[in-house]
């Protein structure tokens, strides 16, 4: 084969800005919701109830992810329904109504989510109504918990508890969700947004992931915020960055403004959906270029400022003495953030006994503060008997996992149930204790929406063949290395493939090497992290497969990557190995093996309108087209066009 090289490509910041003329013959959604705000889809459910869920196009359901409806698997006319919860605080009338509210529509099941909120399954389209209405009579919403909108805000759980803070944040996370929650202004953005606010000395909030984080300074005596941009997740992982800003404490929402609108009406993110996230800005402008063009928005310079580094880590869980004396609080860990109705019934009651309120956190668990002294023995026996334990290991708590494919239509694995699976397993073989400092990430699919890429190990979701048929089983590329705080990392991929039988054994053997060699060293404080990082990646799969170093050989095909909705098209394979130079030779080799495939994605023998062809998040379009090249162990990305995430 003749080798193709690629041209040199200018950074969006140098081409010409594009007209709305071309955004909207270039991406789907956003003709979309000039034509059919998504925001309006509120008031037309009564006609898409009296249609019928079979009958509503998938348009409309696109639509409803802007007030957080997304249709369960298998879609057979029920719901998630996502609730926004600002810095993850509520009270005990708060958290009865989420019970109650479970239980009569969401068969008294909930989930716990890594932006600090909570989700149910189950509603039936006719119920949508007025489920929404009782999530807003409890003071809650659902607006904007999907869609091109401002996400939940998170921030840190102990915020207001908590000694060493810069200050009480809360009154901000309330003010900023006051202003843009449900904000026309702010509804239509290139894509999801996500800000975070804290003044956590640890950052647990993850700022460094987080596409806007501010982090709450004093400077020269005044209460305000440093500011970091360009986090986030996915194919394309990034670490954000500090823009060297100081934002006094009153100007918060107006420079959250600015650099929200710096954003959205750059026209260059609105393109393509595979580079709309503001992490896309920031690689394109720098931190510096960022700057400027906040304060062009902004109408006026702002102060010099540096985002401070964490001073140490912590996951908040177990008990601690608050800055308020005689009062504690309990971060309890909640196994893959699985909670049932009655369980918040529960909590709701005890809560509401001793005059405290709950904390969702970034980790799928919840935290129960204003605990007085006297009290501390009752809320830890009530906690156990509805299945709570607070001394259960760490890692439970530090470990989390996405919604799975039991309900997510594009997961091809399991998450949930594999990481409480791997983790009881672990425990097991080496005790709560030595592995309470292991933090392991399951995703179903490359979304990584339980960020897969900063856990210390990441599974994402991935099919296989069983050997000798063709026969697929379910199975988990590996990273490691990830991590947050004074850690901070982005993974790196190791293995691919494993089958779902196998991957326990693997864990095992990596655990266990890494364990051994921190007592070999005799230093606690040696994480798994520490360990991948000082072994090369032959090394690491030699042990995890149990093989000598010199017989280890890692993946390096090209693999075309197919969402969870085209899984039929290709015989449920969801990465596709070849060998070809270009994209447009891998996407032939497909079409002709699968030919469901290339009736629906390259009928003509390119790519249909409804898809995107992506190298990591990169469009090939603003690449060489199908001209473009691929290297060895490179994924292309199959993006469904109508896609509201």
């Amino acid at each position: 084969m003749t080798a193709v090289t690629a041209r040199p490509r200018r950074s969006r910041a140098d081409r010409p800005a594009p007209d709305w003329d071309l955004v909207y013959k270039r991406n789907y959604i956003e003709r979309l919701k000039r034509d059919r705000p998504p925001m309006n889809v509120r008031e037309e459910l009564p006609e898409l109830i009296a249609r019928g869920y079979e009958d509503i196009p998938e348009e409309d359901i696109v639509r409803l992810y802007w007030w957080a409806l997304a249709h369960d698997k298998p879609k057979i006319g029920t719901f998630m329904v996502r609730i926004k919860v600002a810095g993850g605080l509520v009270n005990a009338a708060q958290v009865r109504a989420l019970a109650q509210i479970s239980n009569d529509y969401g068969r008294g099941e909930a989930e716990l989510t890594t932006r600090q909120g909570i989700q149910l399954h189950w509603v039936e389209l006719a119920k949508l109504p007025e489920v929404m209405e009782r999530i807003e009579a409890a003071g809650l919403t659902t607006n904007g918990g999907e869609g091109d909108t401002v996400r939940n805000i998170t921030g840190c759980p102990v915020t207001g508890l908590a000694e060493g803070e810069a200050f009480d944040v809360t009154p901000v996370i309330r003010e900023v969700a006051d202003h843009f929650y449900g904000n026309p202004e702010f509804s239509n953005l290139p894509r999801k947004h996500k800000y975070t606010i804290s003044a956590c000395e640890s950052q647990c909030n993850a700022p460094e992931i987080s596409d806007v984080a501010l982090i709450a300074v004093r400077k020269d005596g005044r209460e305000g915020f440093t500011l970091r941009i360009g986090g986030g997740m996915t194919n394309t992982p990034r670490i954000s960055r500090d823009v060297g800003v100081f934002i006094p404490r009153e100007e918060t929402v107006e420079v959250l403004e600015a650099v929200t609108n710096a954003w959205q009406r750059d026209l260059r993110y609105r393109i393509s959906r595979a580079k709309a996230r503001i992490k896309f800005m920031m690689d394109d402008y720098g931190p510096e270029g960022m700057r400027q063009r906040i304060e062009a928005a902004l109408g006026r310079p702002l102060e010099d400022g540096v985002a401070p580094e964490p001073t140490a880590d912590t996951d908040h869980l177990g008990v601690h003495p608050q800055a308020q004396p005689g009062l504690l609080y309990a971060g309890v860990p909640v196994s893959s953030g699985r909670i049932s109705g009655a369980q918040l019934e529960a909590i709701a009651d005890l809560v509401e006994s001793y005059g405290g309120d709950v904390r969702f956190t970034r980790q799928q668990n919840f935290l129960l503060g204003n605990i007085p002294e006297s009290r501390i023995d009752d809320v830890r026996n009530t906690l156990r008997d509805i299945g709570f334990d607070l001394d259960r290991g760490r890692a439970f708590g530090r470990s989390i996992a996405c919604t799975s494919h039991r309900f997510c239509n594009y997961s091809v694995a399991e998450t949930k149930g594999k990481l409480e699976e791997i983790l009881d397993e672990l425990t097991d073989s080496y005790g709560a204790g030595p592995i309470g400092d292991l933090a392991i990430h399951v995703d179903g699919c490359p979304h990584a929406c339980a960020q897969h890429w900063v856990g210390e190990i990441g599974l994402q979701g991935t099919t296989t063949r069983v050997d000798g048929s063709d026969e697929r089983i379910e199975a988990y590329d590996l990273t490691v290395g990830g991590g947050l705080g004074s850690r901070s990392a982005i993974g790196r991929r190791l293995m691919r493939r494993v089958p779902t039988h196998e991957i326990n054994g693997v864990m095992d053997r990596l655990v266990g090497a890494w364990l051994k060699e921190r007592a070999d060293k005799g230093d606690f404080n040696f994480t798994l992290g520490d360990f991948c990082n000082g072994h090369t990646d032959d090394e690491l799969i030699a042990v995890a497969q149990g093989i000598d170093v010199a017989n280890a050989s890692p993946d390096t095909s090209v693999g075309v990557r197919v969402p969870g909705p085209l899984l039929p098209l290709v015989d449920g394979e969801d990465r596709i190995e070849v060998q070809a130079p270009t994209v447009g030779e891998a996407l032939a080799i497909v079409a002709k093996r699968f030919p469901g495939f290339k009736e629906t994605v390259m009928p003509e023998g390119t790519v249909d309108k409804a898809f995107l062809i992506a190298i990591g998040d990169e469009d090939v379009r603003n690449l060489d087209g199908m001209n473009t090249a691929v290297q060895p162990g490179a994924d292309i990305v199959v993006i469904t066009a109508l896609s509201g995430g």
